[in-house]
Protein backbone atom coordinates (compact mmCIF):
# COMPACT_ATOMS: atom_id res chain seq x y z
CA UNK A 1 0.00 0.00 0.00
CA UNK A 2 1.27 3.49 -0.80
CA UNK A 3 2.06 5.45 2.35
CA UNK A 4 2.21 9.21 2.66
CA UNK A 5 4.90 8.98 5.28
CA UNK A 6 6.63 5.70 4.40
CA UNK A 7 9.97 5.39 2.67
CA UNK A 8 9.31 5.29 -1.06
CA UNK A 9 11.25 6.20 -4.16
CA UNK A 10 11.35 9.90 -5.29
CA UNK A 11 8.56 10.56 -7.85
CA UNK A 12 6.16 8.06 -6.31
CA UNK A 13 6.72 9.56 -2.89
CA UNK A 14 6.15 13.10 -4.15
CA UNK A 15 2.90 12.11 -5.89
CA UNK A 16 1.69 10.31 -2.75
CA UNK A 17 2.54 13.31 -0.59
CA UNK A 18 0.65 15.64 -2.91
CA UNK A 19 -2.42 13.43 -2.91
CA UNK A 20 -2.40 13.16 0.88
CA UNK A 21 -2.03 16.91 1.39
CA UNK A 22 -4.79 17.56 -1.16
CA UNK A 23 -7.10 15.18 0.68
CA UNK A 24 -6.34 16.79 4.04
CA UNK A 25 -6.90 20.27 2.54
CA UNK A 26 -10.33 19.26 1.18
CA UNK A 27 -11.33 17.75 4.51
CA UNK A 28 -10.25 20.97 6.24
CA UNK A 29 -12.37 23.11 3.88
CA UNK A 30 -15.42 20.87 4.42
CA UNK A 31 -15.05 21.09 8.19
CA UNK A 32 -14.77 24.88 8.10
CA UNK A 33 -17.68 25.42 5.73
CA UNK A 34 -20.92 26.68 7.39
CA UNK A 35 -23.27 23.77 7.97
CA UNK A 36 -26.98 24.14 7.19
CA UNK A 37 -29.09 23.34 10.23
CA UNK A 38 -31.94 20.97 9.58
CA UNK A 39 -34.90 22.03 11.72
CA UNK A 40 -36.22 19.27 13.99
CA UNK A 41 -39.40 17.62 12.75
CA UNK A 42 -42.42 19.09 14.50
CA UNK A 43 -44.76 16.51 15.93
CA UNK A 44 -48.47 17.18 15.60
CA UNK A 45 -49.94 17.91 19.02
CA UNK A 46 -52.59 15.52 20.28
CA UNK A 47 -53.53 12.90 22.86
CA UNK A 48 -54.69 9.30 22.92
CA UNK A 49 -58.33 8.84 23.93
CA UNK A 50 -59.08 5.52 25.62
CA UNK A 51 -62.47 4.24 24.44
CA UNK A 52 -65.09 3.92 27.19
CA UNK A 53 -68.33 1.87 27.22
CA UNK A 54 -71.10 3.12 24.89
CA UNK A 55 -68.68 5.24 22.85
CA UNK A 56 -68.23 5.04 19.09
CA UNK A 57 -65.97 6.85 16.66
CA UNK A 58 -68.71 9.30 15.60
CA UNK A 59 -69.40 10.39 19.19
CA UNK A 60 -65.69 10.66 19.96
CA UNK A 61 -65.14 12.83 16.90
CA UNK A 62 -68.12 15.03 17.80
CA UNK A 63 -66.83 15.58 21.34
CA UNK A 64 -63.36 16.58 20.12
CA UNK A 65 -64.67 18.42 17.02
CA UNK A 66 -62.77 16.14 14.62
CA UNK A 67 -64.52 14.35 11.74
CA UNK A 68 -64.83 10.65 12.53
CA UNK A 69 -63.54 9.80 9.05
CA UNK A 70 -60.35 11.74 9.80
CA UNK A 71 -59.95 9.77 13.05
CA UNK A 72 -60.46 6.51 11.16
CA UNK A 73 -57.80 7.42 8.61
CA UNK A 74 -55.25 8.65 11.17
CA UNK A 75 -55.70 5.60 13.38
CA UNK A 76 -55.88 3.16 10.43
CA UNK A 77 -59.33 1.97 11.44
CA UNK A 78 -60.88 0.15 8.51
CA UNK A 79 -64.47 0.17 9.82
CA UNK A 80 -65.46 3.19 11.90
CA UNK A 81 -68.12 1.23 13.81
CA UNK A 82 -65.68 -1.43 14.98
CA UNK A 83 -63.77 -0.03 17.93
CA UNK A 84 -63.49 -1.72 21.31
CA UNK A 85 -63.54 -0.56 24.92
CA UNK A 86 -60.02 0.23 26.08
CA UNK A 87 -58.72 0.90 22.56
CA UNK A 88 -56.52 4.00 22.21
CA UNK A 89 -57.60 6.52 19.55
CA UNK A 90 -55.20 9.32 18.61
CA UNK A 91 -56.96 12.73 18.59
CA UNK A 92 -55.00 15.46 16.77
CA UNK A 93 -55.12 18.86 18.42
CA UNK A 94 -56.57 17.58 21.71
CA UNK A 95 -54.91 18.27 25.04
CA UNK A 96 -56.97 16.14 27.46
CA UNK A 97 -59.35 13.20 27.46
CA UNK A 98 -63.02 14.24 27.41
CA UNK A 99 -66.09 12.52 28.94
CA UNK A 100 -67.69 11.64 25.60
CA UNK A 101 -70.71 9.96 27.22
CA UNK A 102 -71.65 13.24 28.92
CA UNK A 103 -70.83 15.62 26.08
CA UNK A 104 -72.49 13.90 23.12
CA UNK A 105 -75.89 12.18 22.83
CA UNK A 106 -75.96 8.46 22.14
CA UNK A 107 -78.83 8.78 19.66
CA UNK A 108 -81.13 11.28 17.98
CA UNK A 109 -84.90 10.92 17.82
CA UNK A 110 -87.58 12.81 15.90
CA UNK A 111 -90.38 11.26 17.97
CA UNK A 112 -92.40 13.30 20.42
CA UNK A 113 -91.77 12.36 24.06
CA UNK A 114 -94.34 10.21 25.81
CA UNK A 115 -96.03 11.14 28.04
CA UNK A 116 -96.00 14.75 26.82
CA UNK A 117 -94.01 17.03 29.15
CA UNK A 118 -95.88 19.85 30.92
CA UNK A 119 -95.75 23.01 28.79
CA UNK A 120 -97.78 25.46 30.91
CA UNK A 121 -96.67 28.11 33.37
CA UNK A 122 -96.48 25.97 36.50
CA UNK A 123 -93.33 24.99 38.39
CA UNK A 124 -93.16 21.69 36.49
CA UNK A 125 -93.14 23.45 33.12
CA UNK A 126 -89.87 24.20 31.40
CA UNK A 127 -88.41 27.70 31.48
CA UNK A 128 -87.16 29.31 28.27
CA UNK A 129 -83.34 29.40 28.46
CA UNK A 130 -82.97 32.78 26.77
CA UNK A 131 -85.04 35.53 25.18
CA UNK A 132 -84.26 35.68 21.49
CA UNK A 133 -85.10 34.44 18.00
CA UNK A 134 -84.85 30.82 16.87
CA UNK A 135 -82.62 30.79 13.79
CA UNK A 136 -81.94 27.07 13.43
CA UNK A 137 -84.28 24.26 14.40
CA UNK A 138 -83.74 20.66 15.44
CA UNK A 139 -83.25 18.20 12.58
CA UNK A 140 -81.31 17.68 9.34
CA UNK A 141 -79.12 20.61 8.35
CA UNK A 142 -77.33 20.09 5.04
CA UNK A 143 -75.24 16.93 5.31
CA UNK A 144 -75.33 17.00 9.12
CA UNK A 145 -77.97 16.80 11.85
CA UNK A 146 -78.61 19.63 14.30
CA UNK A 147 -78.97 18.16 17.80
CA UNK A 148 -80.77 21.19 19.24
CA UNK A 149 -82.00 24.68 18.43
CA UNK A 150 -80.08 27.94 18.01
CA UNK A 151 -81.49 31.06 19.67
CA UNK A 152 -79.96 34.34 18.57
CA UNK A 153 -79.57 37.03 21.22
CA UNK A 154 -77.22 39.85 22.09
CA UNK A 155 -73.87 39.01 23.62
CA UNK A 156 -74.18 38.94 27.40
CA UNK A 157 -77.91 38.12 27.45
CA UNK A 158 -78.64 35.96 30.55
CA UNK A 159 -79.03 32.22 29.98
CA UNK A 160 -81.42 30.46 32.40
CA UNK A 161 -81.66 26.87 33.59
CA UNK A 162 -84.83 25.39 32.11
CA UNK A 163 -85.38 23.18 35.19
CA UNK A 164 -83.76 22.64 38.55
CA UNK A 165 -80.91 20.16 38.60
CA UNK A 166 -77.18 19.57 38.97
CA UNK A 167 -74.44 20.87 36.68
CA UNK A 168 -72.59 17.78 35.45
CA UNK A 169 -70.29 19.62 33.04
CA UNK A 170 -69.05 23.21 32.86
CA UNK A 171 -66.02 23.80 30.69
CA UNK A 172 -64.81 24.88 27.25
CA UNK A 173 -64.77 22.64 24.17
CA UNK A 174 -63.32 23.26 20.73
CA UNK A 175 -66.61 23.08 18.80
CA UNK A 176 -69.11 24.07 21.50
CA UNK A 177 -67.06 26.83 23.11
CA UNK A 178 -68.09 27.46 26.72
CA UNK A 179 -70.70 24.82 27.51
CA UNK A 180 -72.85 23.85 30.49
CA UNK A 181 -74.74 20.56 30.86
CA UNK A 182 -77.38 20.18 33.58
CA UNK A 183 -78.85 16.88 34.81
CA UNK A 184 -82.55 17.02 35.74
CA UNK A 185 -85.09 14.54 37.08
CA UNK A 186 -86.59 11.82 34.84
CA UNK A 187 -83.17 11.25 33.19
CA UNK A 188 -83.42 14.57 31.36
CA UNK A 189 -80.38 16.67 30.46
CA UNK A 190 -80.21 20.22 29.10
CA UNK A 191 -77.23 21.63 27.18
CA UNK A 192 -76.22 25.30 26.79
CA UNK A 193 -73.34 26.06 24.41
CA UNK A 194 -71.30 28.93 22.86
CA UNK A 195 -71.61 30.94 26.08
CA UNK A 196 -69.52 34.06 26.56
CA UNK A 197 -69.21 33.08 30.20
CA UNK A 198 -70.29 30.09 32.29
CA UNK A 199 -71.74 31.30 35.59
CA UNK A 200 -72.44 27.88 37.10
CA UNK A 201 -69.67 25.51 38.15
CA UNK A 202 -69.54 21.75 37.74
CA UNK A 203 -71.23 20.04 40.69
CA UNK A 204 -73.38 23.08 41.51
CA UNK A 205 -77.11 22.75 42.14
CA UNK A 206 -79.26 25.19 40.15
CA UNK A 207 -82.93 26.13 40.28
CA UNK A 208 -85.50 26.64 37.54
CA UNK A 209 -84.93 30.04 35.92
CA UNK A 210 -81.56 30.64 37.58
CA UNK A 211 -78.97 32.46 35.46
CA UNK A 212 -76.21 29.98 34.65
CA UNK A 213 -74.43 31.60 31.67
CA UNK A 214 -74.29 34.52 29.25
CA UNK A 215 -74.93 34.39 25.50
CA UNK A 216 -71.72 34.50 23.49
CA UNK A 217 -69.98 33.38 20.32
CA UNK A 218 -67.33 30.98 21.60
CA UNK A 219 -66.53 27.80 19.70
CA UNK A 220 -67.33 27.24 16.04
CA UNK A 221 -69.99 29.90 15.31
CA UNK A 222 -70.68 32.84 13.03
CA UNK A 223 -72.33 35.10 15.61
CA UNK A 224 -73.66 35.31 19.18
CA UNK A 225 -76.37 32.78 19.98
CA UNK A 226 -77.28 29.97 22.37
CA UNK A 227 -77.15 26.38 21.15
CA UNK A 228 -79.67 24.53 23.33
CA UNK A 229 -80.39 20.80 23.58
CA UNK A 230 -82.71 18.51 25.52
CA UNK A 231 -81.80 14.83 25.94
CA UNK A 232 -83.96 12.10 27.42
CA UNK A 233 -82.07 8.94 28.39
CA UNK A 234 -79.15 10.48 26.45
CA UNK A 235 -81.26 10.67 23.28
CA UNK A 236 -81.41 14.14 21.72
CA UNK A 237 -84.99 15.28 20.97
CA UNK A 238 -86.52 18.50 19.72
CA UNK A 239 -86.38 21.02 22.60
CA UNK A 240 -89.57 22.64 21.30
CA UNK A 241 -91.46 19.54 22.51
CA UNK A 242 -90.55 20.61 26.06
CA UNK A 243 -90.43 24.41 26.03
CA UNK A 244 -93.64 26.42 26.50
CA UNK A 245 -95.23 27.73 23.33
CA UNK A 246 -94.23 31.29 22.53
Amino acid sequence: MLSCWGDTVGPIRRRGDCLCFLLLFLLFLDACAPQERVPPQRRLQGIYHRVQPRENLFRIGKAYDVDYRVLARINRIRHANQIRVGQRIYIPGATRQLPVEIITPAKISLRRPTPPPPRGRGEDAFFWPVKGTITSKFGPRGQTFHDGIDITARTGTPVHAVQGGKVIYSDRLRGYGNIIIVQHAERLVSVYAHNRKNRAAQGQRVTRGEIIAEVGSTGRVTGPHLHFEIRKNNVATDPLYYLPEL
